[in-house]
This record gives C-alpha cells, structure tokens and sequence, in this order.
C-alpha cells in the first residue's frame, strides 16, 4: 500500500454514492471520507466527528453559533510529537468551538479536513474537493 497523500484526497470531486455510518443511522459520508478512513486506518477519526452530533457541547456551541446547525468545518491535526487534535468550527480561520485531543495516532498526513452539511434530515460527512 502507498502512503496516502493530499493528491490522492483532491482526487474526489463528488458522487451521488454514500456510505452510512454504524454508530449513527443520521449521519453519512463520501468515496472521498470513505478512502480516508481505509487507507489511514482512521475509521476512529469518523467516530470521533459523528460522536459529536447531538452531543451537550454541540447542542450549546449551535445555540451560540446557528451556522452549525448547517455546517461544520473538521480538521485533524497531527504533532509531530505523535498526537493530534480534531478540531471544528464554523468557519476557516475562526476559534475552534471543538477541541479533543488524540494522546497518539499514526495518521499518515499532518492534517486532514472533513467538512459536515445538514440537509434537515442528515449529516453529511465529505472531503473539501467534494464540496
């Protein structure tokens, strides 16, 4: 297997195809996050996100910020250190209104974005090229 890269990830461009996450019936992803999670064997990355939907803590940062209701902004990222930390927010470049920290993981890129959208009745979980 060769190492994943972000070439490879910019590669999805968008499908009607979806993949619906066990843990979460409401939830539901692309080829482009379903390739992520295979080949970084980072299926926890998925659960770590979908953990988050109708959780206290997103329920209370979408009542201070309506905008994530519809959308989330998810980053992983990797310290060299050998931890990370899976982030979101509402928008690029605004403060993180989830943080959790990952002790260690051999994700094999320094970050990784997932980007979330409601549609009324699901959440949709997909790589930015896909957008």
């Amino acid at each position: 297997m060769s190492p994943l890269s972000h070439a490879d990830l910019r590669q999805f461009t968008g499908s009607l195809e979806r993949f619906r996450h066990p843990l979460n019936p409401r939830v539901i992803y692309t080829p482009g996050v379903q390739y992520l999670a295979e080949q970084a064997g980072a299926y926890w990355l998925l659960d770590v996100i979908v953990s988050y939907f109708d959780s206290p803590e997103m329920t209370k940062a979408i009542e201070a910020d309506q905008r994530l209701g519809e959308m989330q902004f998810w980053r992983l990222e990797v310290h060299e250190t050998g931890g990370a930390e899976v982030l979101c927010n509402a928008d690029a470049g605004e403060t993180a209104v989830i943080q959790q920290s990952i002790p260690f993981t051999d994700f094999p890129l320094e970050y990784a974005d997932i980007w979330a959208a409601f549609d009324g009745k699901h959440w949709t979980l997909y790589l930015p090229s896909e957008h």
